[in-house]
């Protein structure tokens, strides 16, 4: 299996494919409604929703440094505010926006020489020459930065549910 074969594998696994772990984001993901991905343990907790939404921010932000550009904060913030309202419209608008970039990150990803993914990160002005990662170690480590916030969005999922109002 080549570099980019490997990377391709943990970020398709992590994303819908079928990881070692458990359930892929997508799986995870799959069932949640609206109501569930807005609702938050606390109040001072990220929802499922806003977690999504910080999952797609790095995943963009990913793809233009892998493009060259130079490490900065993702554009649309590192946690993005749910959209208002927050309903199934824009539920499914958030889920096809993150499946979009992880298929942008992908496309990229495959195209890459190896040469690229051996390259280095650029460096931020303010950083000592040599700092940066490499592009392969920055993807991959996208992919482990996904594994994680899909454990809390399977955590999430089921407290959701054990807090939704029992009918009987």
């Amino acid at each position: 299996m080549t570099s980019s074969d490997r990377l391709l594998s943990s970020l398709r696994r992590a994303h819908d494919g079928e990881p070692w772990h458990g359930p892929s984001r997508a799986q995870v993901l799959s069932d949640v409604t609206a109501a569930e991905a807005a609702w938050r343990p606390a109040p001072d907790a990220h929802s499922m929703w806003e977690i999504v939404l910080h999952m797609r921010s790095w995943t963009l932000e990913v793809l233009r440094r892998a493009e060259g550009g130079v490490p900065a904060e993702p554009t649309d913030g590192d946690w993005p505010a749910m959209p208002s309202p927050a309903d199934d419209a824009a539920w499914r608008d958030t889920l096809r926006s993150l499946d979009e970039a992880h298929t942008a990150l992908a496309r990229f990803v495959a195209q890459m020489s190896e040469e690229a993914r051996a390259a280095r990160v650029k460096d931020r002005p303010s950083d000592p020459p040599g700092h940066a990662i490499t592009q392969r170690g920055m993807i991959r480590s996208l992919a482990e930065h996904d594994v994680y916030h899909t454990g809390q969005l399977a955590l999430l999922k089921r407290l959701a549910r054990a807090a939704r109002p029992q009918s009987h």
